[in-house]
């Protein structure tokens, strides 16, 4: 649902994943660098607004902050100020998921079917039907989006996705794959386990987390309908031209995103798994992480929700987007240290590796410097080399960028997100106008593209080209 590329994304997934090392609460960074960060990412990189770090270590708790809830807006952030923390809430869909298995009320073996009206038809492949463990590790074979998702707010895209059409899209659909064969990202498989669980317990998603999960743990401001008391908290979300844009909706899909949350909040929920709150909820928390199954990188792996890398000592972690925030939540549960960041924008830096630099220092922040605007020249090319770049190249775990011809136009376009066109700056090189992309195309003897380079915020990220 978003122009351009958020590569930054898949650099933090890869550095998360490929490195080996972890923090103690020694050498995690003190308050001042910290800031130091945030004042670069907001004033020189001009990429936020405002952010708003937590961090939990064997010594206590700290936040730190730095910016504003809204443009023009004088009050300062701070760790009560609340932002929609999207797919950070499927971690407590999982959640929710792992309690009722705890209370026998389901088991992660259970078909949705199970679950599900009758007159729905789940999809199935080689007499596998689709788990509540294959929603929850992202493996059940959904895509990332339903195909009859066509939102009539661009704005607000899942506003108006009903139950109904939930339902004609699962009755519809044929599985490409076989179930639990390969890792692929899902939001639709995020919300429809939240929905799944919702049926069997007999209310909806909201009141579902309040009593199992932010009630028992004392998180009073995590909800998805504010309060009068939460309202004003609300930090205003920007767009990735720092403009201030609508709050989401998920009224069928809310296991994917719904929720909104304040980084005392996330310390809390972080507190309980780390264990240092003693918590009902402990033995569910921990078997989140009994399950695991691979994602595309070897080096990481998915169990209930979080991702949990496997190099060195384990960094548990989720992130989250929405139309006009960004988040990342993590922990190491070997140094029981833990970290929230929560942004309210959707800019190409985001706040993973700020999120990830805290938990293990030697993934660098990315410099302000790479955010600086390159000017571009466009030069007039034969569009019949456009010919031998058209096809798919591989970026990252499940996410693909496809290269695409109209007439004398070339297009890109990114998994789940819109079509942007590109333009030639010489005939093996492209840049986005819309945003700060660049696209090298490595190609062979006969002017077919092996692979690509995508040049981004100071990185330059390969792929090859895939069938």
């Amino acid at each position: 649902m978003r122009k351009g590329l958020c590569s930054l994304l898949l650099i933090t997934l890869s550095a998360i994943a490929g490195s080996g090392q972890s923090a103690d609460a020694s050498n995690i960074p003190g308050d001042d660098e910290i800031r130091r960060i945030l004042v670069q990412r907001i004033d020189e990189a001009h990429q936020s607004v405002g952010i708003v770090v937590g961090i939990i270590t064997p010594e206590g708790r700290r936040v730190i902050s730095y910016g504003a809830p809204g443009k023009g807006d004088p009050r300062p952030l701070t760790g009560d100020t609340v932002f929609e923390i999207g797919s950070v809430t499927k971690v407590f869909t999982s959640l929710l998921l792992a309690d009722m298995v705890q209370r026998g009320e389901v088991a992660l073996t259970d078909p949705i079917s199970k679950y599900l009206p009758a007159g729905v038809k789940v999809p199935q492949r080689n007499g596998r039907q689709i788990t509540l463990q294959d929603l929850a590790t992202q493996s059940s074979g959904l895509p990332r989006l339903p195909s009859n998702l066509k939102p009539r707010d661009m704005a607000n895209p899942y506003a108006d996705y009903s139950v109904e059409q939930l339902y004609a899209f699962l009755s519809s659909y044929e599985l490409p794959r076989d179930i639990g064969a390969k890792f692929e990202y899902s939001n639709l498989g995020g919300g429809l386990l939240g929905h799944v669980l919702t049926l069997r317990a007999g209310m909806d998603f909201e009141a579902l987390v309040r009593k199992r999960i932010t009630e028992p743990l004392g998180m009073t401001s995590t909800a998805i309908a504010l309060s009068p008391a939460l309202k004003p908290r609300l930090a205003t979300g920007h767009d990735d031209k720092l403009k201030p844009v609508a709050n989401w909706d998920f009224p069928t899909l809310a296991g994917a995103g719904a929720l909104r949350s304040t980084a005392n909040d996330m310390l809390t929920f972080l507190a309980a798994n780390l264990g240092y709150t003693k918590t009902p909820l402990a033995p569910a928390m921990s078997a989140m992480l009994a399950v695991r199954r691979p994602t595309d990188d070897p080096n990481l792996e998915i169990g209930l929700a979080w991702f949990i890398r496997k190099a060195g000592e384990p960094i548990i972690w989720h992130n989250g987007g929405t139309g006009g925030y960004r988040s990342f939540v993590g922990y190491d549960p070997k140094k029981r240290i833990g970290v929230v960041v929560l942004a309210n924008d959707f800019t190409n830096a985001g706040v993973d590796d700020i999120g990830a630099h805290i938990l293990d220092p030697t993934i660098d922040v990315i410099s302000a410097k790479a955010f600086m605007k390159v000017e571009h020249k466009q030069v007039t090319v034969d569009p019949k080399i456009f010919d031998g770049y058209v096809g798919s190249y591989q970026l990252g775990p499940n996410f693909v960028l496809i290269i695409s011809r109209s007439g004398d136009h070339l297009f890109a376009q990114a998994t789940g997100q819109e079509k942007f066109e590109i333009f030639p700056e010489s005939p093996k090189d492209y840049f986005a106008k819309t945003d700060e992309i660049g696209i090298t195309f490595e190609v062979d003897a006969q002017g077919r593209a092996t692979g690509i380079v995508i040049h981004q915020a100071g990185q330059d990220i390969p792929s090859k080209r895939i069938p």
